[in-house]
C-alpha cells in the first residue's frame, strides 16, 4: 500500500482531485451550491422533505407481519422436533465431517469464512456467470432449464431451516414494496385466469413476469447483519467490474457483432460489447446498475488507496458503458449520475457536464450515433421497422382486444411470445420483441396490470429514498470535511449507489425489454431488497 500511495500513478490522480476540488470551491457554481445548500436547510422545503423522508416502515406492525410472527412460532416448534430427528444428526455428521477433513487446507479455511447463506448471497451476485457457464460453456441444456427454480428452491429451504433451527429472526421483515409485489402478482394471476386462450402460454407469461421478484423476499430474508450486505454489496460489484474488463477486451480485438446492430448511416462505430450478455444493450443496464454502486464506494472507504482504486473502477465500467454504444443505457446513467449527484456530491453534475462534452467532441462515433437520433433517416428507419412501429403495434393490438384486460400473458411483445407463436403472421401482424418493457406490460396485462405494476415501482421510488435517509440515522460526521471523506464508512453512500442504479435500469427499460432476461429482473429486486435491509432493518435502523 504504501508503494502504491507514492506511486506516480496515485499522485497524477491525487493530483488531479486536489485541482478539481480547489476549482469547484472558489468558483462561482460552487458558491451558488453552497448558498443554496445554507438557505436550504432552514426552509420550508427542508421541513417538508425531511418530514417525508422520516416516515416509517410500517411493515412491523402490519397484519402482514403478525402472521408471518405466527408463521415462525409454528415453524420453530417443527424446528424443534427437526433438532431431535436421526436426519438432523446425519446432516450434522456431515457437515462436522466435512469441516475436520478441511481444517488442514489453507483453500477450504478461506472457503469456510463464509457460512452457507453468505454463500448464496455470493452466488446470486454471480448469477449471470453461473447462467452462462451452464448454459453456454458447458452446454447443460438440461440443468439450465431448471437450474433457476432450484436455486430459489434450495434458498428457501435454507431459509427454513434456519428458521426452524432459530439460527435467523428475519422471517418477520416486511415492507410496503414486498407488499405491493405480493399485491402485482395477485393481480397478474387474476388476468392469466381471465385471459387464457392457451393456459400453458399464460402460465409461462405470468411466471416471465413474477417469479424473479421472488428474490426480494429471499434476499431481505438472507441478510441478517451489516457483514451480509456488504458480501452481497462487494461481490455484485466485483462481478460487474470484471465483466466490464472483458467488454473493453471485446472493444479492443473488435469483436464481431450481427449487422442489424449498427445502422449503414452509423459510421465509425467498430462494434459494440456485450460480454457474456449476448446483448449491449442489456450489458448496458447491468453497467447502468453496477456503476453508482462502485462509485459509491469511492466515499465508502477510508483508505486513499481504496478509493484510487474504486475512481479507476468506475472509470473502467462508464469507458466500457461508452462501448456498448446502448442510447438507452446512456440515458440512464445520465439519471443515475444527477441521483447520486444530489444526494452525495452535486460536483459530480459538472464531471458529468465535462464528460459527456469530451465525448461529444473527442469520439465522432458516439456524436454520430446520437445525432442520428434527429435525421429523417432514423424516423424512416423507426417507422418501418423501429420501435414506433413497434410501439404503434403494441398498441393497436391491444385496443383491438381488451384494453382493460390486454392480449393475455405470454401473447405478444416478449420472449414467451417469441417462443410460442401460434397466430398466423400477415402483413399486419408479425411477432418482436417490443423494446419498451412498459408498454409490452400493458400489451399483455392491459390497463389494469400496468396501472399496478406502476403503483410498485412508485412505491419502490419513494420508499427508495425513505431507505436511503434512514440508513443515515445514527452516524456522525464532521461536515467540515470534504463530501468524498465525510461519509466514509456511512452505509447512505452505498444505498445512494443501489437507488441510482435501480432508478437508471427503470429508465432504460422504457427502451428495452430489460426484465425479459432472468438474471436482470433478479438483480433488481433482489438489490431492491437490500436497498430496504440498509433502511429499515439495520441493527441501529429507527424502530416503530
Amino acid at each position: 500500500m504504501n508503494i502504491l500511495e507514492n506511486s506516480r500513478v496515485y499522485r497524477f490522480l491525487a493530483g488531479i482531485w486536489l485541482t478539481l476540488y480547489r476549482s469547484w470551491d472558489h468558483s462561482l457554481l460552487g458558491a451558488i451550491s453552497r448558498g443554496l445548500s445554507e438557505s436550504y436547510e432552514t426552509s420550508l422545503s427542508a421541513r417538508l422533505w425531511n418530514g417525508f423522508c422520516s416516515v416509517e416502515n410500517p411493515g412491523p406492525s402490519s397484519a402482514w407481519a403478525r402472521l408471518w410472527s405466527r408463521i415462525r412460532s409454528f415453524w420453530e416448534s417443527m424446528g424443534e422436533i427437526l433438532s431431535h430427528s436421526l436426519f438432523y444428526r446425519i446432516v450434522i455428521w456431515f457437515r462436522d465431517l466435512y469441516l475436520k477433513l478441511t481444517e488442514t487446507s489453507l483453500v477450504f479455511r478461506q472457503i469456510n469464512r463464509l457460512s452457507l447463506h453468505q454463500w448464496v448471497l455470493v452466488v446470486f451476485a454471480a448469477y449471470l456467470p453461473m447462467e452462462y457457464v451452464i448454459r453456454d460453456l458447458l452446454g447443460l441444456s438440461l440443468l439450465a432449464s431448471a437450474w433457476e427454480e432450484l436455486f430459489i428452491l434450495g434458498t428457501m429451504v435454507l431459509l427454513l431451516w434456519r428458521i426452524g433451527l432459530k439460527q435467523t429472526n428475519t422471517i418477520d421483515r416486511s415492507t410496503p414494496v414486498g407488499s405491493l409485489i405480493l399485491l402485482f402478482m395477485a393481480v397478474g394471476f387474476l388476468l392469466m385466469n381471465l385471459i387464457q386462450p392457451n393456459p400453458s402460454i399464460a402460465m409461462a407469461g405470468l411466471r416471465a413476469q413474477v417469479e424473479y421478484m421472488v428474490w426480494f423476499f429471499l434476499i431481505l430474508h438472507l441478510i441478517e447483519d451489516d457483514r451480509d450486505f456488504r458480501i452481497l454489496y462487494g461481490a455484485f460489484a466485483a462481478v460487474v467490474f470484471l465483466l466490464s474488463l472483458h467488454g473493453i477486451y471485446q472493444y479492443i480485438i473488435a469483436v464481431p457483432i450481427p449487422a442489424g446492430w449498427v445502422s449503414q448511416t452509423e459510421v465509425g462505430v467498430r462494434t459494440r460489447v456485450f460480454s457474456l450478455t449476448g446483448s449491449p444493450n442489456i450489458f448496458g443496464s447491468l453497467l447502468v446498475m453496477g456503476a453508482p454502486m462502485v462509485a459509491s464506494l469511492m466515499y465508502y472507504c477510508k483508505k486513499p488507496w481504496a478509493k484510487i482504486l474504486a475512481l479507476c473502477a468506475t472509470g473502467a465500467m462508464c469507458l466500457c458503458l461508452l462501448f456498448t454504444f446502448s442510447k438507452g443505457a446512456w440515458l440512464g446513467i445520465v439519471l443515475a449520475v444527477i441521483l447520486f449527484s444530489l444526494f452525495l456530491d452535486k460536483r459530480l453534475l459538472a464531471v458529468m457536464g465535462a464528460a459527456i462534452a469530451a465525448v461529444l467532441v473527442l469520439v465522432p462515433s458516439v456524436t454520430n450515433r446520437i445525432t442520428y437520433l434527429f435525421t429523417s433517416d432514423y424516423a424512416q428507419a423507426s417507422a418501418v421497422g423501429g420501435r414506433s412501429l413497434r410501439w404503434e403495434t403494441g398498441w393497436n393490438l391491444l385496443h383491438d382486444n381488451n384494453p382493460w384486460l390486454g392480449f393475455g400473458l405470454g401473447r405478444f411483445g416478449g420472449a414467451v411470445a417469441m417462443n410460442n407463436q401460434i397466430l398466423d403472421k400477415t402483413e399486419e401482424f408479425s411477432y418482436f420483441y417490443m423494446d419498451n418493457y412498459y408498454l409490452k406490460t400493458m400489451v399483455e396485462m392491459g390497463y389494469i396490470g400496468i396501472i399496478f405494476f406502476i403503483i410498485l415501482l412508485a412505491g419502490l421510488l419513494i420508499w427508495g429514498i425513505r431507505a436511503i435517509y434512514q440508513s443515515d440515522y445514527g452516524f456522525v460526521r464532521d461536515k467540515k470535511l470534504d463530501p468524498l471523506f465525510r461519509n466514509a464508512g456511512n452505509i447512505k453512500v452505498l444505498a445512494v449507489g443501489i437507488y441510482a442504479g435501480l432508478m437508471g435500469v427503470l429508465l432504460h427499460c422504457y427502451f428495452e425489454n430489460i426484465f425479459e432476461e432472468p438474471y436482470m429482473m433478479a438483480y433488481f429486486w433482489g438489490l431492491a431488497a437490500t436497498l430496504m435491509y440498509a433502511g429499515f432493518f439495520r441493527k441501529n435502523a429507527k424502530k416503530v
